[in-house]
């Protein structure tokens, strides 16, 4: 049995640095050892603004700010999805003059969207999948009822980000690892709050491998007639990882086995209030893994003087490197995709940084 299904990361995930120009048309082309290209784009201004989110299933130019709980807005941002990247509008957040910009990019299948009919109290809407790569994009639209939603992965998602499009609310995330009966609990995604219990978001009913089942709260599905987007996500050996770890509180940090070298990863403290640090492999080129982003605030790229939040990334995982707040003696969770599988297919293991 190989080891990984996917040893070219790079043809689904992509992290992709560039510099704004302020004009329409500004294209920008991805680097990795594959063309990529994207349906979900997750592009911050890296000295200032907000978060902007864009996918392939509601449109170019249909913005979502993850730090923040507006509704989806029209704006001159990504207007296009390139085989190799994509294409700006004048939009500062994405496309300032002279801005530093870092792209977060994940590939489903270029924008192919099947659909599903509304059944009685279950949303109506469509999805774009990816079996290989554990990820699908699904749009729903609320009934005022708690409901199952079609998800498309043919596996249990292990973690599920929503939005409501048509109003103000919170981003809702299921995590598997969450606690240990995580379909009653949630997490917000432009919030720093602990872990809540509720059985208004994911209706207290776990996720299966056809559908994920939204409560009656507005956030996540419940709203009659308004539309929702779900980034749902499983993970794959090699690649992708949706898992848990507690810190130890000392220098000699908490290991965290991934089965990859990673590109990218997001952690969030589930037991006490804490921002959703994201952390990757271009913002650092070499451990330790300093410079960090936090979803849920417009912030800088911060790298904190005295070493707090500082991890290597390993050919395996990743380990932290200080007694800070992201590896004291609490719980986490963590999402995290790879930039090289730790063994490939063909049995060759890969190198630490």
């Amino acid at each position: 049995m190989a080891y990984t299904a996917i040893d070219d990361s790079s043809a689904y995930f992509q992290t992709t640095l560039y510099t704004g120009n302020g004009s329409s048309g500004h294209a920008i082309t991805n680097g990795g050892n594959s063309d990529l290209q994207p349906d979900w784009i997750w592009i911050k201004k890296r000295d200032t603004a907000d978060h902007n989110s864009f996918d392939s299933s509601r449109g170019a130019s249909k913005h979502l700010a993850q730090n923040a709980s507006q509704a989806e807005q029209d704006v001159s941002g990504v207007t296009a999805f390139n085989s190799d990247g994509f294409t700006l509008g004048t939009n500062g957040d994405s496309n300032y003059n002279t801005g530093s910009f870092v792209a977060w990019q994940w590939k489903v299948n270029g924008g192919t969207r099947t659909t599903f009919t509304e059944s009685g109290a279950n949303p109506g809407g469509g999805y774009q999948v990816n079996t290989t790569a554990g990820f699908s994009i699904v749009d729903y639209t609320g009934t005022g009822s708690a409901g199952n939603v079609t998800h498309g992965l043919g596996a249990t998602p292990e973690m599920i980000i929503a939005k409501n499009r048509d109003q103000d609310g919170n981003w809702v995330v299921y995590h598997h690892k969450n606690t240990s009966a995580p379909e009653t609990d949630y997490l917000e995604w432009n919030e720093t709050s602990a872990t809540t219990d509720s059985n208004t978001r994911w209706n207290d009913t776990a996720p299966t491998s056809t559908v994920f089942t939204v409560g009656t709260e507005h956030d996540s599905g419940g709203a009659d007639a308004e539309k929702y987007i779900a980034y749902v996500f499983k993970s794959i050996q090699g690649y992708s990882k949706f898992g848990t770890y507690t810190g130890n509180g000392n220098a000699d940090g908490a290991f965290i086995y991934t089965g990859f070298k990673p590109a990218w990863v997001m952690t969030k403290q589930t037991n006490g209030t804490n921002h959703w640090h994201i952390h990757d492999n271009k913002r650092n080129l070499f451990n330790p893994v300093n410079t960090q982003l936090k979803a849920d605030a417009n912030n800088a790229d911060d790298t904190p003087g005295g070493g707090e939040n500082s991890r290597d990334f390993l050919s395996n995982g990743f380990k932290f490197r200080h007694a800070d707040h992201n590896n004291q003696a609490h719980t986490y969770i963590y999402m995290a995709f790879a930039e090289q599988p730790f063994v490939t297919s063909g049995g060759v293991p890969c190198t630490a940084r």
